[in-house]
């Protein structure tokens, strides 16, 4: 099985926020894949709401997901795609797996953590910091966050 491109995994988690969407989440979607097979371990959509888990960020549920596949509660060298920007928990959570790499979509000047608000990965306290590839299908990512928020706004 050959690696998948940035863009066709970031895809697969725009898959799953449409998943999420559907279910009256968020729309955010992530997944976590082996690079050097490009197996795709587990994939999740947002799930707070339904979960009834304010913890239940996509990048979460794909990280507990793959852990739990692995039998590994350290996913070195693995990668996280995640239609939106990590927050500050995520971010954490994903340092705490040893995650080798991200690659988000859409910023998120408002909540993100990674190139905005804190700059986790940045911070000298912060123990693994992954690789980051921002704005891979950022606009598509962006495109249903938005469209999201109108339906709800009614407008």
């Amino acid at each position: 099985m050959s690696a998948l491109s940035d863009i066709d995994a970031m895809r697969i988690a725009l898959d799953e926020a449409r998943g999420a969407a559907a279910r009256g989440e968020t729309p955010v979607g992530a997944a976590v894949l082996d690079p050097a097979t490009g197996a795709v371990i587990a994939r999740a959509g947002n799930g707070p709401i339904g979960a009834h888990d304010p913890t239940a960020h996509a990048e979460i549920a794909a990280m507990r997901l793959a852990a739990a596949t692995l039998g590994n509660y350290r996913l070195t060298g693995l990668t996280l795609v995640v239609t939106l920007e990590p927050c500050a928990m995520c971010a954490g959570a994903i340092s705490h797996a040893r995650i080798g790499r991200v690659v988000f979509g859409a910023d998120d000047p408002k909540g993100g953590a990674v190139l905005h608000g804190p700059r986790f990965f940045e911070q000298p306290t912060c123990h693994w910091r992954p690789d980051v590839t921002g704005g891979v299908l950022a606009d598509e990512s962006a495109d249903l966050l938005r469209g999201f928020f109108r339906a709800r706004r009614g407008k």
